[in-house]
């Protein structure tokens, strides 16, 4: 079994700022605000959390193909 990527790169769809972030290794993250524009991102429809959403990786659930967070 792999170790987990625990750090993905969010892009903002507004303004396209990104930002190297954290994720939680056992949680989902639903909101996150752009440090660029102050947009409030949520997940979009089918995904889990903003990291499958915006970021370069999915988040750590995802990775190991889990059920996430639902």
């Amino acid at each position: 079994m792999s170790t987990a990527v625990l750090e993905s790169t969010i892009t903002c769809p507004r303004c396209a700022a990104r930002k190297l972030e954290r994720m939680p290794a056992d949680a989902c993250q639903f909101y996150y605000e752009c440090s660029g524009c102050g947009a409030l991102l949520k997940p979009k429809a089918g995904d889990c959390c903003v990291f499958c959403s915006y970021g370069s990786v999915k988040c750590p659930p995802m990775q190991a193909q889990q059920s996430c967070c639902r």
